[in-house]
């Protein structure tokens, strides 16, 4: 459930989910959605299509274009995002502490989205494109009305916040509250990550007028920055204060300067992202001017068009805070038990790994098939509509499920090679919170392609009402799982409540999906190929897993033991699927490693 402009790795700035993943917020070109998209988008604002702007880059070869130049600067931001989180860990593990710069990166942009930062993106956006395409002035002066508001909006929330700091904390997690030294440190932390969300506020809007222009690459790529100046703030820290393998830096431990010198980092990083758009910009000779006129220019109007939005984005957010209230504490209570790397940061890193196989796999089948679905529904062709989603189950499912199943199998040498950094214990936790995500990755994908069907219909409502019911069931799971585990399994066992919730979600939405389209999704022919699929990396994913527990008794944990024992576990795993699937006759399979050998050959 993270929430932030997420590491910079393609998610949210800072780290954070929230169920069916937020966005990475830009417009819509018609109906399509843009490649290197990764999360569920908030609710589009319902009504007639957008037109395409002027200077798009009309025409397939400039959207495959733009599409590339996109999908490209989203794997090098998660690249980059993925290596914060190691620097992070590395400097001051992966316990007490981190959780406490967790909880206060996070603050921001709960706090953003919850004030309109999704709405920008699901109504003042195609608001801004029509105004690009009916305005004399090609909508500069409707932008500059925006930005305007915008920044005066966020300026006066964030001192606000920043003043109301002590208080954010204690709502997120008591427990954190409860311990002086701890509280100090968070609050800390938090005034300086707080302004950040004038940040992102800035670099969305900047960026959205640069996608309306046609200039897509600055607003993929300017995270990298971000990322890289808070990797040199963190490395900063580890030259300064040491590595916390020999340091052990905890709350009660860490000096102001080092606080100072995380936040200022974390600061500068999205300070850097956002003014890096200027001279973009400028290139697309647009000139910024404030503008204070906002009455009688459709800005009121875009505002009460946003009220499904924003209870979207609420209802992600009571969800997400039980989860953070209850991973904190369960982490504090294992952490004095001896077991670090139990709560919130694991739950986060572990989150992290888990989502990268739907953000490149099932966003990128789904780039390609939302066009031709689009069309499809402004010809009424239901059929066209069955078809397209049904391809798009079935092909991602052909790498989502043997990825699901991989994460159950060996999730702890994954997380004990990556982030041996953070200590043997603590890399070991994340392990078993990624082991505990893995199967649910099947339904997190799977309502991604499903919501698509409600979206291209421009049907908003549906998707609200369906995250409601994945946040409802994720909470109360959680909650139980914190009731009923030992501390040191209670966000494990969270994380599986996040498959759980998904499960039931997509259940939902299948049905009211299916009944839209008259009764007939493919649902046989569909789940004939999860079926076969889940046949074939189960015992995949036992012998992978027998494998890599032999490997590991022999060789141990360190980082040069979690590689072997992850190459030969891996390496059993999918030769054992693949051959299970091609007996199986998985035509899907087929199709994929025959466009595969087609472009290697190329």
């Amino acid at each position: 459930m993270n929430v932030r402009a997420r590491e910079n790795d393609g998610r949210e700035p800072g780290g954070h989910v929230l169920p069916d993943d937020t966005v990475p917020l830009r417009p819509r070109l018609g109906n399509q959605k843009p490649a290197g998209e990764q999360t569920t988008p908030l609710p589009s604002q319902a009504g007639a299509p957008i037109p395409e702007p002027k200077g798009a880059g009309g025409g397939a070869a400039g959207l495959l274009k733009s599409s590339a130049l996109m999908a490209a600067g989203t794997i090098v931001s998660r690249i980059t995002g993925f290596l914060r989180t190691l620097v992070m860990a590395a400097a001051i593990g992966v316990g007490p502490l981190n959780d406490s710069y967790q909880v206060a990166n996070v603050l921001p942009a709960m706090i953003y989205f919850l004030v309109g930062g999704g709405a920008l993106n699901a109504v003042f956006v195609p608001q801004l494109v029509r105004a690009m395409k009916k305005d004399d002035d090609g909508g500069e002066a409707y932008a500059n009305r925006l930005i305007t508001l915008v920044m005066v909006v966020l300026a006066g929330v964030t001192v606000v916040c920043v003043l109301a700091a002590p208080l954010l904390v204690h709502m997120m997690s008591p427990d954190i509250a409860a311990d002086p030294r701890r509280m100090a440190v968070t609050v800390t932390f938090a005034r300086y990550c707080l302004p950040t969300m004038f940040f992102m506020g800035a670099h969305l809007v900047l960026g959205q007028i640069l996608n309306a222009r046609g200039r897509f690459g600055a607003m993929m790529w300017t995270p990298v920055l971000n990322n890289l100046v808070t990797i040199a703030a963190f490395g900063g820290f580890i030259w300064a204060f040491g590595g916390f393998t020999d340091s052990g830096v905890d709350p009660s431990t860490i000096t102001p300067e080092g606080v100072r010198l995380l936040g200022l980092g974390t600061l500068l990083g999205l300070a850097v992202q956002a003014l890096a758009m200027l001279p973009y910009l400028r290139d697309a000779r647009f000139t910024l001017r404030p503008r204070f006129d906002f009455r009688g220019h459709g800005l009121g109007k875009a505002m009460g068009l946003a009220k499904w939005t924003l209870l979207f984005v609420l209802a992600n957010q009571l969800g997400q805070t039980v989860v953070i209230q209850l991973a904190t504490k369960a982490g504090s209570l294992a952490d004095r038990a001896g077991y670090t790397g139990s709560g919130f940061t694991a739950y986060n890193y572990a989150q992290l790994l888990w989502q990268m196989p739907q953000a490149i796999i099932t966003v990128s089948v789904m780039t390609a098939v939302l066009p031709r679905m689009s069309r499809a529904v402004q010809d009424d062709d239901v059929t066209a509509i069955r078809d397209d989603l049904s391809y798009g189950l079935r092909t991602s499912a052909v790498a989502i499920v043997p990825c699901a199943f991989a994460f159950l199998a060996l999730g702890v040498p994954m997380a004990t090679l990556l982030y041996a950094g953070s200590g043997a214990e603590g890399a070991r936790g994340i392990g078993y919170v990624l082991m505990a995500f893995g199967p649910g990755l099947i339904p997190f994908s799977v309502q991604y392609v499903v919501l698509r069907g409600f979206y291209a219909y421009e049907d908003t409502r549906t998707p609200f009402y369906n995250t409601v019911i994945v946040a409802v069931v994720n909470a109360a799971a959680s909650g139980a799982c914190f009731a009923l585990l030992p501390p040191r399994w209670a966000v494990a066992g969270m994380a599986a409540s996040y498959g759980l919730g998904y499960a039931v979600g997509v259940g939902t939405a299948w049905r009211r999906l299916r009944r839209r389209l008259g009764g007939d999704l493919d649902g046989s022919r569909v789940l004939r190929t999860y079926a076969r699929l889940t046949g074939a990396a189960i015992p995949a994913a036992l012998a992978g897993g027998g494998v890599a527990y032999a490997v590991t008794q022999a060789l141990g944990s360190d980082a040069l033991g979690s590689l072997v024992t992850l190459l030969a576990g891996g390496s059993v795993l999918l030769g054992v699927f693949v051959l299970l699937a091609h007996w199986m006759r998985v035509s899907e399979l087929s199709a994929m490693v025959g466009m595969v050998r087609g472009r290697l050959g190329r």
